[in-house]
């Protein structure tokens, strides 16, 4: 078993010599730009992980997990045009640093690029490997276009919730774990099972982040409260209006629909609605029933535990249970 430092150093090493280069060079550039940003390249590495938990080396799936960089990536640059987004990472997101139609194009590249690098695999796994990712690629725009839409509406169920999450987040680490295994050999029954861990994973993730926002330390670059301030409907807003009543309910009410407010002030009314009607501990209990389930199918899966300790360890940095 290799460290997952030596893995992701090799990935890192991979990501740059892509070569994405030629002319015109306002078309390319953009892409090395968003892909030089960094960040824990966590779906390439499971995509890696994933492989070697099955076969004797994780880089007989560098280019599938290359491919689902490129396209995470890709996602990424189209979701900031369409929310505006000034930063990624801290830095200045590509469609302010260029302009949008640069962004559109330059993303449109990077989806292509994403089905060039999954050419490479072998032709045994490849029908089965571009199915899922075109079902992924679908699921992940479902997912984004659930999203627009829920800012538009005011009946959004925490059902609905859940399943824009499971499509916008948690598809995408499916699809990685799943790529991996399948490169590596893995049976079909260990295949589904390392899907149904990237999905858990996913929602659990996502969770995680809707409580670290509300009560968790301000992320470099974002807002602590940032979502009570912009009414995003997350599990825990969701969860809120179910659950509210009487005067409860009307302050609730009156912070969703305040046009002209002090930040602070929302942020800390809402947080104390929230207190008093236990939000935190259900969206953590909520959390917890997604992680469990991903940590029991890992453990269940007929695989050396040998094999297993470094997507055990991304588990736990992915699902660090500190709120």
């Amino acid at each position: 078993m290799e460290q997952i430092s030596d893995i992701s150093k090799k990935l890192n090493q991979s990501i740059v010599r892509l070569g994405i280069n030629g002319e015109p060079n306002g078309l390319y550039e953009p892409i090395r730009y968003i892909l030089s940003l960094g960040g824990k390249r966590i779906r390439p590495l499971m995509t890696l992980i994933a492989a070697e938990m099955f076969d004797s080396t994780p880089y007989h799936a560098m280019p599938q997990a290359l491919a689902i960089e490129v396209f995470h990536n890709f996602t990424l640059l189209h979701d900031d045009i369409m929310d505006e987004a000034p930063l990624r990472r801290n830095k200045e997101t590509v469609h302010l640093k260029w302009n949008v139609n640069t962004g559109i194009l330059s993303g449109d590249a990077m989806l292509i690029k994403a089905y060039q690098l999954l050419s490479a695999t072998p032709a045994i796994y490849l029908p089965e490997i571009l199915n899922l990712f075109n079902d992924t690629a679908i699921g992940v725009c479902e997912g984004q276009q659930y999203d627009m839409e829920f800012e538009e509406r005011d009946d959004v169920t925490i059902s609905e919730y859940m399943e824009m999450i499971r499509l916008k987040t948690g598809v995408l680490l499916a699809c990685a774990l799943k790529t991996g295994s399948i490169v590596g050999g893995a049976e079909k029954d260990e295949v589904e099972a390392m899907y149904a861990i990237g999905e858990s994973l996913g929602l659990a993730f996502q969770l995680q982040d809707d409580i670290l926002d509300a009560f968790g330390t301000a992320k470099v670059g974002k807002r602590k409260g940032g979502d009570i301030i912009s009414n995003k409907k997350t599990f825990l807003l969701l969860s809120a209006k179910e659950l509210a009543t009487g005067n409860l309910k009307e302050d609730l009410d009156y912070w969703i629909d305040a046009q002209d407010f002090d930040e602070e002030e929302k942020v800390s009314a809402v947080l104390e609605i929230f207190e008093s009607l236990k939000i935190k501990e259900l969206a953590q209990n909520e959390m917890l029933k997604y992680s469990d389930k991903a940590f029991q199918l890992l453990a269940d899966l007929k695989v050396a535990n040998e094999k297993k300790v470094n997507l055990q360890e991304i588990l736990d940095q992915l699902l660090k249970r500190e709120f």
